[in-house]
């Protein structure tokens, strides 16, 4: 059973907790959110491949699988070419999405062109402007 000095306590946590989540709540607001309205319209394009258009077939899967592991072990690209999209349709290999340069798109392509073969790969990828 909780005495009152003990409740008195517990209801204060309650108070700084809450203040606190708050406070913290607010500094995410008041930080600048990323803006990916352009990437978001490209991809409403009816004829871009996208994350859906993935094949289910255990070869495409594994295809897909090998690429985006060679692009994560690659310690030089930004989080942004990390999280290219990769789509895998019948062995053809779509690169979408956006990376910080030049060099960063062409590291994304050699990756899959090791896996599925430079004649299988499409990319898409754009070189966001700074």
């Amino acid at each position: 059973m909780l005495t009152c000095k003990s409740g008195a306590a517990l209801a204060l946590a309650a108070v700084l907790q809450f203040g606190l989540s708050a406070g913290l709540v607010y500094a995410q607001d008041a930080q600048t959110q990323p803006d990916n309205t352009a990437a978001n319209k490209r991809d409403r394009n009816k004829n871009a491949p996208t994350a859906d258009d993935q094949k289910n077939n255990r070869k495409d899967i594994e295809t897909t699988r090998r690429i985006r592991q060679a692009i994560m072990k690659d310690k030089s690209l930004s989080i942004a070419a990390r999280n290219v999209k990769i789509i895998t349709r019948d062995g053809t290999v779509t690169l979408r999405g956006a990376v910080h340069s030049a060099e960063e798109q062409k590291a994304i392509a050699a990756h899959a062109a090791e896996v599925a073969g430079e004649a299988n790969v499409k990319d898409e990828l754009k070189v966001a402007s700074k």
